[in-house]
């Protein structure tokens, strides 16, 4: 296959190159454009203004966006010119494309619900909170809304995404036990989803090459872990012991609003994060692609993560 990548040159765009590259031919499209492995060309933006400009491919893979700011400075303009905009630039691209028959969407869980009772499944009556996760639904919406009835197209909702070269939440965590800091929240026992990023990349091989219904699908790890697991797999990892305090819950809900008052790392917001549940289902895109379980489960991808931070 012939297949365009978008933001080809970010984490997930990266791992997805060196999976698929052996066997199709991929392009690129993103802000910048150096030479990359695996890549025949990477054009800029621009270039889906000028008909016939990019060659013909098979499918698209959009994963151009802008990430969740955790420490909230970016301006919510930001998210929808980048999260929406972008999205309704190339979906209007891949429709207008004789040839191109798959269209893949990445969105994110956050599209869905902020937080979660019980279980997340692709049903579920969408509930972003916040500029990152409302640009993204509003970016479904426009697919869902101009879905081609003769094409594919799919729209994953991952959970965090991990795996060699990520920068994101992980590898703070991982830096903030390096240090010898103990875990002062280990009354707390809470479950969530991860999303290691070879399992990312079997199921967008599955959805180019299979014959698998248009639809949303959620993006996750078989086996939820508790932030007190994780913390004990980062000690493994460097050869240390796991400090895990459990401190009275009530204890740190009162530090977590005194740090809201005097603006310290542990504020309340933060600790309902670090704590709280958020299970997804991944069964549908299992049942989809033909399998029981996903090729890697969420301890291996885990430590196959921590295992890169040693770099």
């Amino acid at each position: 296959m012939k297949i365009l990548i978008t933001g080809v040159h970010g984490f997930v765009g990266s791992n997805l190159v060196k999976a698929l590259s052996s066997e199709h031919t991929i392009y690129g499209l993103d802000i910048v454009s150096p030479i990359k492995k695996g890549v025949n060309v990477t054009f800029p933006w621009e270039t889906l203004d000028h008909p016939g400009e990019i060659p013909e491919v098979d499918a698209i893979v959009h994963l151009a966006g802008k990430a969740h700011d955790t420490k909230n400075e970016s301006a919510a303009e930001v998210y929808f010119k980048v999260n929406t905009g972008l999205t309704q630039k190339i979906f209007d691209w891949f429709l207008r494309q004789e040839k191109c028959r798959k269209f893949v969407f990445f969105s994110t869980a956050k599209a869905a619900a902020d937080r979660v009772e019980g279980i997340l499944t692709e049903d579920v009556v969408p509930s972003p909170v916040g500029p990152y996760g409302e640009s993204k639904i509003a970016a479904e919406r426009y697919i869902l809304d101009n879905m081609p009835k003769d094409k594919d197209v799919y729209i994953f909702r991952p959970c965090m995404i991990h795996g060699p070269g990520n920068k994101g939440n992980l590898n703070l965590l991982y830096n903030v036990v390096r240090k010898g800091i103990p875990w002062p929240l280990g009354a707390f026992e809470n479950r969530r989803t991860f999303t290691s990023v070879e399992n990312i990349c079997f199921a967008v091989g599955g959805v180019l090459t299979k014959d698998i219904p248009s639809g949303i699908y959620n993006m996750g790890d078989d086996e939820a872990l508790s932030t007190n697991e994780l913390i004990e797999e980062i000690c493994v990892s460097l050869g240390k012991k796991a400090h895990i305090w459990n401190l009275p819950k009530g204890l740190m809900k009162g530090a977590a609003k005194v740090g809201g008052w005097l603006h310290l790392p542990l504020n309340q917001e933060r600790l309902q994060k670090l704590t709280e549940n958020y299970i997804s289902s991944n069964a549908k895109i299992k049942a989809a692609l033909g399998v029981d379980k996903m090729p890697v489960n969420a301890r291996e991808g885990l430590r196959t993560t921590l295992e890169s931070f040693k770099g």
